[in-house]
């Protein structure tokens, strides 16, 4: 399950586990205009983790996601 809210700045994405192997803490993705934020609570700790990704780190990601391995560099053809 997951929910989408647009907020002032932002567009919230969280993602709920389930199901009814272990489950995970909710996962809510930020996207700002300017980069990305990935944010889960550590239960060990009770703290949130955060992660932020630049716009070109979300673009390779999402590219990796599709690719075999290997290292690469992604270029814009109209350079």
């Amino acid at each position: 399950m997951f929910t989408i809210e647009h907020e002032f700045d932002a567009t919230v994405v969280t993602l709920v586990d389930e199901g009814e192997s272990v489950l995970q803490e909710d996962v809510t993705i930020s996207a700002f205009d300017e980069c990305v934020t990935v944010e889960q609570l550590d239960p060990r700790t009770d703290t949130v983790q955060k992660i932020t990704f630049s716009m070109q780190q979300l673009r390779d990601l999402g590219a990796a996601l599709d690719l075999p391995e290997g290292a690469y560099r992604l270029t814009n053809l109209a350079d």
